[in-house]
Parts: C-alpha cells; sequence; structure tokens
C-alpha cells in the first residue's frame, strides 16, 4: 500500500501548506494589511520548498496533475451553480453589465496574447536569444484564462508542436497573474474605497477581512443541508453530482476521440480538439446542460448553490497552491528576462484597459474594473475577491453581471477556445494577429455601440441564472 501514498500526500501537503498559509496571513501584521490570500502565501512556501529541495522525494511535476483535475472541478462546479441571490444595489440592466464585463475579458484575450508575441518577438531582435515566440503568446491563457488552460494550451503546445517548456511558462504566467491580481488589484480597491467611489457604502475593509478568520460569535452560515446524513452527507451528495458529470465528459471524450480519429476537416485537427486535455471545455458544456435539466425538471431544491461556491472556492485555492508549486526553478531562472518583460507590459496594458472601459460602463464602473482586472489576471475567483473589497455581502449587481458574463465568454469566444487555441503553433505570426489581434479589434468596435444602448428595465431580468464562485 505504501505505493498508493505519494499522489495523497501531495494532495495533504497542498492542504496543509493551505492553513500555514491562513495562520501566517492571520499572525503576520504584514501580510494582513497586504490582504494576500492564504493560498499565494502557502503556494510560494511550497515554491520555496521545493526549490530548495527540502521536501524529500517530490519534484513540481507531482503537483501539476493535481492542478489541472482542481481547476477543472472549480470550473464544472461554477457550472453548475444555479441563481444567485437578488441584488439590491443595481447598475442597470444585468445584461448591460454583463456585456461590459464580457468585452473587457475578450479585448484581455486577444491583445495579450498579441502584446506577449511582440514583446518575445523584440527581446529576440534585441539579444538574439531565440526565445520561441509563442512563449509569450501563452501569456493571455496564463493571465485572462489562468492555470488550467495554462496547463492545458501549454501542454498541447508541447507535445503536439514541439514548443519546449510551454506548459510550464504558462504555469509560471499563470501564477504572476494572481500575484499581479493583488499587487495592483488590492491598492486599487483600497483607493477607490477610500475616495468613496464604491456603491456599496457599508463595504469596508474590517478585522475578519484583514485576519482571514471570523470570531465564534460572528462566522456566517454557508450552506444547507440537502441530503439526510442517516442516508448520505449532503456534501458527498455534492461532490457526487460532480462526479457524475466528471464520469460523462470522460465517456464523452472517449467516444468522440474514437469518432473523430484521424479526421482533420479545413486542416484543423479533431483529436486535438477532443483531448482529455480539453476536459475543462467540455465538462462545462456537461455541467450547464446538468443544470438546465435539473432545473427544467423542478428538482432546483435538490442542490445547495452555496455547498457548489464552497467546492468551487475551496477548489480555487487548491488550484492556486498547486500551480505555484508546479513552477520548476530551472525554467523559470532561465527564462526569467522576458517573463518579466511580458507580465509587466501585458499588465500595464490590462490595467489600462480595465480602467478606461470600466469608466465607460457608467454606473458600478469602478466595481466592473476591479472585478475584470482579477478576472484578467488570475481567475473569476480573484476578480470576485477583490470586488468583495468594494461590495462586501454583494448587494451590487455585478455579481450577477458576472453569471452572465461566465456563460457569454464563451460564445464570444469560443472560436478560439473550441477550435485555434489549441492550435495555435501551426497558426503562423499572421495566423495568430488575425485570429486573436481581429478579435479584440472586433470587440473594441462594439463599445460605441455598447454607449449607445439603453435596453428597457425588463431587460434587466435577462441571465439572472448564471454561475458564481
Amino acid at each position: 500500500m505504501q505505493d498508493t501514498f505519494h499522489g495523497v500526500i501531495a494532495f495533504a501537503l497542498l492542504a496543509g501548506l493551505l492553513v500555514i498559509g491562513s495562520v501566517l496571513r492571520n499572525r503576520i501584521h504584514l501580510f494582513r494589511n497586504m490582504l494576500i490570500p492564504s493560498s499565494i502565501i502557502g503556494g510560494l512556501i511550497g515554491f520555496s520548498l521545493l526549490s530548495l529541495g527540502w521536501i524529500p522525494g517530490y519534484q513540481s511535476s507531482d503537483f501539476t496533475a493535481l492542478t489541472f483535475h482542481f481547476f477543472t472541478l472549480s470550473f464544472m462546479s461554477l457550472c453548475l451553480t444555479g441563481t444567485s441571490r437578488q441584488a439590491s444595489l443595481s447598475g442597470g440592466s444585468i445584461m448591460r453589465g454583463g456585456m461590459w464585463l464580457t468585452i473587457i475579458w475578450t479585448i484581455s484575450l486577444g491583445l495579450q496574447g498579441v502584446l506577449g508575441y511582440l514583446v518575445i518577438l523584440g527581446y529576440d531582435a534585441m539579444t538574439g536569444a531565440g526565445v520561441s515566440e509563442w512563449l509569450g503568446a501563452i501569456v493571455t491563457h496564463g493571465f485572462t484564462q489562468g492555470p488550467g488552460q495554462a496547463l492545458t494550451y501549454g501542454g498541447l503546445w508541447e507535445g503536439e508542436y514541439g514548443i519546449e517548456h510551454a506548459a510550464q511558462v504558462g504555469l509560471i504566467f499563470a501564477s504572476v497573474g494572481f500575484l499581479v491580481a493583488f499587487a495592483v488589484g488590492v491598492p486599487m480597491a483600497k483607493r477607490f474605497i477610500n475616495s468613496g467611489l464604491n456603491a456599496n457604502k457599508a463595504s469596508q475593509l474590517d478585522d475578519n477581512f484583514r485576519s482571514g478568520f471570523y470570531p465564534a460569535d460572528d462566522s456566517p452560515v454557508a450552506g444547507r443541508m440537502v441530503s439526510h446524513p442517516a442516508s448520505l452527507d449532503s456534501l458527498a451528495y455534492h461532490l457526487g453530482l460532480l462526479a457524475v458529470a466528471y464520469v460523462i465528459t470522460h465517456i464523452w471524450l472517449v467516444f468522440m476521440q474514437g469518432v473523430v480519429a484521424g479526421a482533420e476537416p479545413g486542416g484543423i485537427n479533431l483529436d486535438v480538439l477532443f483531448s482529455h486535455n480539453l476536459f475543462f471545455l467540455h465538462g462545462l458544456g456537461v455541467c450547464v446542460l446538468m443544470r438546465l435539466i435539473i432545473d427544467r425538471l423542478g428538482l432546483s431544491h435538490r442542490i445547495d448553490d452555496e455547498s457548489l461556491k464552497r467546492i468551487t472556492g475551496s477548489s480555487v485555492d487548491f488550484m492556486v497552491v498547486g500551480t505555484l508549486m508546479s513552477i520548476q526553478f530551472s525554467v523559470l531562472y532561465a527564462l526569467l528576462a522576458p517573463i518579466v518583460l511580458v507580465a509587466i507590459s501585458v499588465t500595464v496594458a490590462t490595467l489600462i484597459i480595465c480602467l478606461f472601459i470600466g469608466r465607460l460602463s457608467g454606473k458600478l464602473g469602478h466595481e466592473r474594473a476591479l472585478t475584470s482586472f482579477g478576472c484578467c489576471c488570475g481567475s473569476t475567483g480573484s476578480g470576485l475577491l477583490l470586488l468583495r473589497m468594494m461590495d462586501a455581502d454583494f448587494s451590487t449587481s455585478v455579481p450577477k453581471e458576472l453569471a452572465f458574463f461566465n456563460l457569454a465568454i464563451i460564445l464570444s469566444t469560443f472560436h478560439i477556445l473550441f477550435i485555434f487555441a489549441p492550435l495555435v503553433p501551426s497558426l503562423g505570426g499572421w495566423g495568430y494577429f488575425a485570429v486573436f489581434g481581429g478579435t479584440a479589434l472586433l470587440f473594441v468596435a462594439v463599445i460605441p455601440l455598447m454607449l449607445f444602448w439603453r435596453p428597457s428595465t425588463s431587460a434587466g431580468t435577462v441571465a439572472t441564472k448564471g454561475v458564481t464562485s
């Protein structure tokens, strides 16, 4: 049985580092004031220990698979979550607000990739280093999308097209993205709050927020029991629902791999599109369909959305610490200069986009700008965490706009996520600019139309169902 413990202990290390991170966040004044998430503290400690060789028998690659699956689990539970509660501070139509978030994210996805490609191209021209431009392009999957997609697409580029270290560099960018989201986002949120720019005036950075723990007499209740514990614990029940979605997705992929084997219509390798590396995309569709069927059958009372949100949040925490521990120090050291150049360029461009378009979005524009920056540098989870600083009890309509956003970005970037992203190195430079840069420019052109769009009040009730974490 001893051989079975290697993976289990790897998971235990992630969990233990999260606890250590939470204690340090609570005890160290600097961490409290900087509001650094416990997962980042724990992940940085884990990365340091692995780099120094102080965790015998383990290396960064032991945590890569766990990172991938926690990301997949967080995404699928996010999509299985149903209606969020009503907001009391509205920024207008939820659809319109969600479209502003979608526009920012879609422009970011295209622009970050093109900018990363061009920075590496310039770096090579000045230094003669010969770094692959695609290692710059992978930044958008690490920043705008997160570690799961960076690992997914990087692994495909590495395995199918020989782009060396693509997965590792993607994970490094994802880790840097999380750090940037909070290093830049937290001071920005503080500035907005101190200037009175947040709509929810009840929001404040209280002691609970800073310490990372609730006092015993003032801890919120999260979730409700759905199944009777004499039959099945409610948490196990909700994990079981996700397990069903996992199995369905696996069966679907295996079936389709047999159907499309060797097929390349229009030069598109369908084997890549139905690879298990894209499990999260297919799993997303399965969970959306599952939730739709459950709601249509009138069984939504058999699912507790708060429990699913806790699964999503926990998965994101494990994903972040696993992402940082998956970084190979040797790769980071060898490519440090181009990685830093790309990260700085992308951060500045993303911040400008979020602030400018957020301001154009009207009421709740500051909340949208901050939330979008978190989403475009980390994940929906980091976007929500930053939003919580300005809207502690989620009483504005922005969380519901995020629900619409989570579904709308699938449509706005369907051609990239499902078709072109797995095949990027085969596009060539001009083809890449046409797809990613063209997508960004298309949504820039949508902005003037949004400024003149004034939907009726009833439109604000659209998309009240969706997914938030």
